[in-house]
């Protein structure tokens, strides 16, 4: 009666190993699915030598599509809507955001300078550009 056995012992420790196999599980599938998470619509970009702006968080993204058609991230409005549209956005904003333009290669120029004017009546002042780095075939 005086030694206890190991039988008889509990163990009070946490086993962590299950939760860190779901962590990595977790960061393996964020990691895998993070780039896919791209707003808007799907546009061939205009190649470009400037800096990539992966790394920012864009909020705010007018896409123009080849047929002339614009969304407000994944949201398609008018253009004659969005200087309006942009505004009661503003309204909710502690700053005013920058805007970024993601327009087809092969849209009208008249389509991208209509959507920059709209932007800037609406009192926006930070408009930017998404195009693809110039590749070097």
């Amino acid at each position: 009666m005086g030694f206890l056995s190991n039988k008889n012992k509990y163990i009070s420790e946490i086993n962590v190993t299950p939760f860190v196999d779901v962590m990595l599980v977790l960061l393996i599938i964020f990691m895998v699915t993070a780039p896919m998470m791209i707003q808007g619509e799907n546009v061939e970009l205009p190649e470009s030598g400037s800096g990539s702006i992966a790394g920012e968080s864009v909020k705010w993204v007018i896409t123009i599509t080849k047929e002339g058609d614009y969304f407000f991230n994944d949201e398609k409005i008018g253009v004659d809507y969005l200087s309006d549209f942009l505004k009661n956005k503003l309204k909710s904003e502690k700053t005013p955001p920058e805007v970024f333009i993601k327009g087809d290669k092969s849209t009208l120029y008249g389509n991208v300078v209509a959507a920059m004017s709209e932007i800037k009546s609406a009192g926006i002042e930070n408009v930017g550009m998404i195009t693809v780095p110039v590749s070097k075939d």
